[in-house]
């Protein structure tokens, strides 16, 4: 028998006020930025002993799609599905698709949806709230949960709450959203009462959202209906076709539905939440120094108050400095003001538009196989450092532009180069023509590391033709 409710984890998010962390290629709810698992790992996990809760259904970007399945399967869960975006529509139409593609199978599953990118911190609590709208949602509503402000926080839309509901225990009609307020605002709602934190989490039956969509959105639904009909299966996933996906408006299940039904209601929720929307935000949450210092990584203060320090590759140190952000990576490094810490992002669209590549990815990067890092670059040559995962292997491929040489540092190495197939140990090397057919693999235990000198007259990521991949990405 199926449990009554389906968890829907959205992972499509870029998290770009937390570069340079958190990048396009591997955004925040990827990184271990709370405790030592990923945001997307302690979504998944927080699940675990929820009364009458499956497994969940996760809908990922398709460029993250391996790194999603990897993760959580290093924590154990195994998800009902995994639905792919083609492109970013924003939450109604992801959950759309996630209540659509259950419809035929449990046609009376709630939705329990959650983003893939929240901190909570006690979640006997959470459980507890779902529990109380549970109910409310099994009577029909459309219930989210308002988060009791600790703070006057503007980077947080807020919900008015009405009056209870009558039969359903700890839930009250929403009364209307209100955008990010300024300070004066905010305070204004604490004082007055009856204002929630918008926490952007929802519990309500499959159906009912359907139903709701489809009244206010009719082509949302009818163009997500199509990306569905016309789903392919893709190893282990399930791929939105792209065409009518694309064709999808895109909009927030706030905007698309809550804001405009009669039936949402809110559940009134103190369970230690953040959204982790800024650096800012893990300045609050963490743990401080006697001087009011997060810090974490290789850091030494003297004479600093109120700052927040991420050293992930080298040593930082402060001297006689306040309320600072610095987060430092092997390739970039933010210094700014924490008050100023939600125009990050701002950043991020700087680089883009002078189309750099900081914003984009780290200098390692993630494959299904395993990943390859940036170690040296300049005219006509690049040097990588690569790792393949145990029983992986890269495609069968071929570079128009350049040629390589392999050494192998530790494990060993089927390499194949034309027609021929040769195994290197340790310390053993090999050359790969420009134009011809290659193809690295690990057949052994332990992973594989290469040396990868590149040379030529282009040496773009782009510059591959693959021939014959088990990762479908030909």
């Amino acid at each position: 028998m199926n449990a009554r409710i389906v968890p829907v984890i959205l992972s499509g998010g870029s998290g770009s006020r937390l570069w340079p962390m958190s990048r396009k290629l591997l955004p925040k709810q990827f990184l271990p930025l709370v405790t030592e698992r990923t945001m997307l790992q302690d979504t998944a996990l927080r699940l675990e002993g929820l009364a009458d809760c499956g497994a969940p259904l996760l809908v990922v970007n398709t460029e993250h799609r391996f790194l999603a399945a990897e993760q959580l399967a290093d924590a154990g869960v195994a998800p009902r599905a995994v639905l792919l975006e083609p492109v970013g529509r924003n939450t109604a139409p992801a959950i759309a698709a996630a209540a659509l593609w259950l419809r035929s199978d449990q046609p009376d599953a709630l939705l329990l949806v959650l983003p893939s990118d929240h901190m909570i911190l006690d979640v006997p609590a959470f459980h507890a709230a779902v529990g109380a709208a549970r109910h409310a949602a099994e009577h029909g509503l459309l219930v989210t949960f308002g988060i009791r402000p600790a703070s006057p926080a503007t980077g947080y839309g807020y919900i008015e709450a009405g009056e209870q509901i009558a039969g359903c225990p700890g839930a009250r009609r929403i009364r209307r959203f209100v955008e990010k307020p300024d300070e004066k605002a905010a305070r204004g709602f604490i004082e007055q009462g009856g204002f929630y934190w918008n926490s952007g989490m929802f519990l309500f039956g499959a159906a009912r959202y359907l139903a709701e969509l489809r009244r206010q959105r009719p082509d949302m639904m009818a163009a997500v209906e199509r990306a569905l009909a016309a789903k392919t299966s893709d190893l282990d996933f399930v791929r939105l076709d792209a065409e009518a996906f694309e064709a999808c408006p895109a909009e927030s299940v706030d905007y698309a539905v809550m804001e405009h039904t009669a039936d949402g209601a809110v559940v009134e929720s103190d369970f230690g939440w953040s959204d982790v929307g800024s650096w800012s935000s893990l300045w609050e949450i963490g743990a401080k120094d006697p001087a009011g210092n997060v810090l974490a990584g290789d850091v030494a203060v003297a004479d600093a108050k109120g700052c927040y320090v991420r050293a992930d590759a080298r040593h930082v140190s402060l001297l006689g400095v306040d309320g600072l952000l610095i987060v430092e990576t092997d390739d970039a490094i933010l210094i700014a003001a924490r008050e100023r810490a939600q125009e990050v992002k701002g950043i991020v669209e700087r680089l883009e538009k002078a189309e750099r590549r900081e914003h984009v990815s780290h200098s390692r990067v993630y494959r299904p196989w395993g990943y390859y890092e940036s170690i040296d670059a300049a005219e006509r040559f690049q040097v990588k450092r690569l790792m393949v995962k145990p029983g992986h292997a890269i495609s069968l491929q071929l570079h128009n532009h350049r040629a390589e040489h392999w050494v192998v540092v530790s494990g060993t190495a089927l390499v194949t180069r034309g027609n021929d197939d040769m195994m290197l140990e340790e310390n053993q090397s090999t050359f790969i023509p420009q134009g011809v057919k290659h193809r690295l693999a690990n057949p052994g235990t332990r992973p594989l590391l290469i040396i990868e000198v590149q040379s030529g007259s282009y040496l773009g990521e782009d510059d591959i033709v693959r021939f014959d991949d088990k990762y479908n990405r030909t």
